[in-house]
């Protein structure tokens, strides 16, 4: 009987302990146990928001051919708008009394506004960005001094991956007012160009002959369109050719892939004897040394 009292005392002070107030909010009062029921449905309400859109998104949206980036960026907006209503209704059934708010919610609004610009900003730029697709995850893509591969897109930052495996942030704004060189935007394929001399002795067409040879046989080089050595001038030392080819597996890693390219072509000009020249300067000394006195 005594053990059966000191369970009941227990468990009156616990629900004494949750239900009295801790905080007052105008005319309303919060205990312990409402601010914990407040906190969870909040969580709650975020898990089922991202369930919700992610569910519309890959078995509604998706399968139904609609575009990756705009079926994302119709996901996000639904998932704003239901978050936005499931507080309201949160807030006014857990008994906030959000007109007690509005003074607080009016000053701090002012500064709040002015810090938010660039969030504001970053986020109109991200749903621009899932919309319009000028980037897409998998893209290959310039901007400023970044350059990798798009393995996110978020609503505040698009996440790239360089080749030295580090993650740069950038912000979604900077897709807007910066030039973006995406090299996969309309397919993975793209064409690099390598300057090539030789002495003025060689003849021009043996070196066509053996660069294509190279050039055709290495398996990244793609036989459509096929390589071409473009003789472009006269130069100061040296006859100088650009070959210009088309890649699709060496898009992440173009110079890597030139420098075994450079490697091959120079491994074949010795074969070959053909020149490579060294810069060559003419000096003309005039007469009337005789003249000088030592």
């Amino acid at each position: 009987m005594t053990v059966n009292i000191q369970i009941s005392d227990f468990f009156s002070k616990v629900s004494e302990l949750l239900n009295s107030p801790v905080i007052t909010l105008g005319k309303s009062s919060f205990s312990t146990l409402s601010i914990l029921i407040f906190l969870f449905s909040i969580f709650l309400l975020f898990f089922l928001a991202g369930l919700f859109t992610r569910i519309l998104v890959n078995r509604v949206l998706i399968p139904r051919k609609i575009d990756v980036g705009i079926s994302l960026a119709v996901g996000k907006i639904i998932k704003y708008i239901v978050v936005f209503i499931g507080l309201i209704i949160i807030f006014q059934t857990s008994g906030v009394d959000l007109s007690s708010l509005n003074i607080l919610f009016g000053a701090l609004g002012v500064g709040i506004g002015f810090g938010l610009q660039h969030i504001v900003n970053n986020f109109i730029s991200g749903i621009i960005i899932l919309f319009e697709r000028p980037i897409k995850v998998g893209d290959r893509i310039e901007v400023g001094n970044v350059v990798g591969d798009v393995v996110k897109i978020s609503a505040r930052a698009t996440t790239i991956l360089t080749n030295d495996n580090i993650t740069i942030i950038v912000p979604n704004s900077d897709f807007m007012n910066s030039p973006v060189i995406n090299w996969s935007h309309n397919d993975r394929r793209i064409r690099l160009n390598m300057e090539i001399g030789v002495s003025y002795k060689e003849d021009p067409e043996k070196v066509r002959e053996v660069v294509l040879d190279v050039a055709n046989n290495n398996e990244g080089v793609l036989k459509t369109p096929a390589p071409k050595l473009l003789f472009i001038k006269y130069g100061d030392s040296s006859l100088d050719f650009i070959l210009r080819f088309w890649t699709s597996d060496y898009i992440n890693r173009p110079t890597y892939f030139k420098s075994e390219l450079y490697y091959e072509i120079f491994k074949k000009f010795k074969e070959h004897n053909i020149e490579i020249p060294y810069p060559q300067r003419d000096i003309h000394l005039k007469s009337g040394f005789e003249n000088l006195k030592v």
